[in-house]
C-alpha cells in the first residue's frame, strides 16, 4: 500500500521539477542580472524608464534615487529599483 500512494505523487515532485528549471529559476537569474545593473548605474549611462522614457543619467541622489534628463534642460527624479527598467547599449548594433 505504501508504494502505491508514493507512486501517486510522482507527477506531482516532476512537474514541480519542470516547473523549477523553466520558470523559477531563470526568472531568478534575470532578477539578479537586473539588480546588480541597477547597483551600478552612474552618472552618464543611457536608461530607458518602466514608463518608456528615454534619457541619461544626470546625478545620483542616494541609494534608492537617480536625476534622469529626458530632454535639454528637463530631468525626473525615478526610483531605482522599480523605476529603471534597462540600461541602453552604447555598442554600435552589429551587421
Amino acid at each position: 500500500m505504501d508504494s502505491s500512494g508514493f507512486g501517486q505523487f510522482i507527477p506531482l515532485i516532476l512537474i514541480f521539477v519542470i516547473f523549477y528549471f523553466f520558470l523559477i529559476r531563470p526568472q531568478q537569474k534575470k532578477v539578479k542580472e537586473h539588480r546588480t545593473m541597477v547597483e551600478n548605474l552612474k552618472k552618464g549611462d543611457k536608461v530607458v524608464t518602466s514608463g518608456g522614457i528615454t534619457g541619461i543619467i544626470t546625478r545620483v541622489v542616494d541609494n534608492d534615487k537617480v536625476e534622469v534628463e529626458i530632454a535639454e534642460n528637463v530631468t525626473v527624479e525615478v526610483i531605482r529599483g522599480t523605476g529603471i527598467q534597462s540600461l541602453m547599449n552604447s555598442q554600435e548594433p552589429k551587421k
